[in-house]
């Protein structure tokens, strides 16, 4: 069915032909069908990765396999999303082992991105979890690999945007707990001298994030709250929430109903913003017993939050740094400053340790931020490519939207060998994106 379809930033907009499939026969006449495609999930990355003038959803194909309730692991077709899949574990004691900042993405696309979360100096990311999973190359060949089996095609699928072929099942193990509550610890931190501080001494902890006002000059320059979180045990909760200490959460959802006006998105209204949430913690340091909904998915209560950003959509810029690249951080927060180009969601996390083809973590810090298309936008976003780069980082693939072929070269050393593998698995390049032709990545 032709339409126009974006992904979660809304930039770019494409016509596609988007087909689905129930069962794997109905995939293989899909793939009859000699016309290039990408496969899709539910269209949650940010930029043009699963963009194309024809894509094959896998939302129809979301069924769960099987659950060992003794041992949490769990197998399930690649189009079950990840809050589909938590409305049965969280009742049985299990939670995902790393998720990122929304439960409303497939499977696939989980691995595709090779997702991480607040937990990734402790945990990794959602790769290291994977037991085994199936691919469907171009040539309807369905492929096992794992970590020990036909690596090469599991290592480049992991994290490798839907290029190697269509990811159909998933087996992985999921992460024992005993209540469905969070015991959250909220820090406020002066500046961003005194957030790094934080981030070291509670390093053991296994969630952390930290949003930080990135409009902030002077001796208040990157001041942040730093939220950190363990899984409650039974003795974290009060009296009402041990008579259901596994509950689901209630689902309390409000709906962004249009697209806002380019002009409410400015400096002015982003330091509001940022005032606003700052202050909100009245006190330095906040203890609470949270659900776990509001402390992995804060954004998911707003159903369309990204009409926000205005009809012309926004980029959102994830980039790594090594840990000893400091002051590259502060360098791409003092332009973002200069500019005035403020971001109501900047998210700064802790990577620890990661070999891979090409995933994205590598050890360091990582920094997410949204910003509004506007004239002279993806210019500014060219100069911070430099001081990542410069200072040894990356960007994230998932993420990305307009990045150049040689910043992705420079900042991926596996590339070539990445290139070399999807060639073997797709070696005619029909399956491609909107991303894969812009980066050269599926060019012969």
């Amino acid at each position: 069915m032709k339409k126009r379809i974006a992904n979660w930033g809304n930039y770019p907009v494409v016509e596609s032909n988007e087909e689905t499939f129930s069962f794997p026969d109905q995939l293989n006449q899909l793939l009859d069908e000699q016309t290039a495609f990408i496969p899709r999930g539910n269209g949650r990355c940010y930029g043009d990765a699963s963009l194309a003038p024809r894509t094959i959803s896998t939302l129809k194909y979301n069924k769960i396999l099987s659950f060992d309730i003794s041992t949490g692991i769990f197998e399930c077709q690649s189009g079950l999303t990840l809050d589909q899949i938590l409305e049965v574990i969280v009742p049985k004691g299990w939670f995902l082992p790393v998720t990122p900042g929304t439960k409303f993405i497939t499977v696939g696309g989980a691995v595709a991105s090779d997702v991480h979360g607040k937990n990734h100096h402790i945990d990794g990311s959602f790769s290291n979890h994977i037991l085994e999973m199936d691919i469907v190359l171009d040539s309807k060949a369905s492929i096992t690999c794992s970590p020990q089996s036909n690596q090469d095609l599991f290592e480049a699928t992991c994290g490798g945007m839907g290029l190697t072929g269509v990811i159909t099942k998933v087996k992985f193990k999921l992460k024992k707990i005993e209540t469905s509550f969070i015991r959250q610890k909220q820090t406020k931190a002066a500046n961003l001298e005194q957030l790094i501080q934080l981030f070291d001494a509670h390093q053991h902890f296994t969630y952390s994030v930290a949003w930080i006002d990135c409009l902030k000059k002077g001796a208040h320059f990157g001041r942040s709250i730093l939220m950190l979180g363990e899984h409650a045990h039974l003795t974290d909760l009060n009296e009402r929430q041990r008579r259901n200490p596994l509950q689901l959460p209630r689902r309390k959802q409000i709906n962004f109903p249009f697209n806002l006006p380019s002009w409410v998105l400015n400096e002015t209204t982003v330091k509001a913003f940022n005032y606003l949430f700052y202050a909100k913690n009245f006190k330095k340091e906040i203890n609470t017993v949270v659900s776990y909904e509001p402390f992995f998915y804060p954004l998911d209560a707003i159903l369309h939050w990204n009409r926000g950003y205005g009809k012309k959509g926004f980029v959102q810029y994830q980039f790594v740094l090594p840990l000893e690249a400091k002051q590259g951080l502060i360098e791409i927060l003092s332009r973002i400053s200069d500019k005035g180009l403020g971001s109501f969601l900047a998210v700064l996390k802790v990577f620890g340790k990661q070999e891979s083809i090409i995933s994205f973590p590598k050890e360091g810090y990582t920094l997410a931020l949204d910003f509004p298309v506007k004239p002279g936008l993806l210019e500014f976003l060219d100069e911070l490519d430099q001081i990542v780069l410069h200072c040894g980082g990356r960007l994230y693939m998932s993420k990305d939207a307009r990045m150049k072929p040689e910043v992705l070269q420079s900042g991926y050393p596996d590339l070539g060998k990445f290139k070399d593998i999807v060639r073997k698995y797709n070696p005619e390049g029909r399956i491609h994106s909107l991303q894969s032709d812009r980066l050269f990545l599926t060019s012969n």
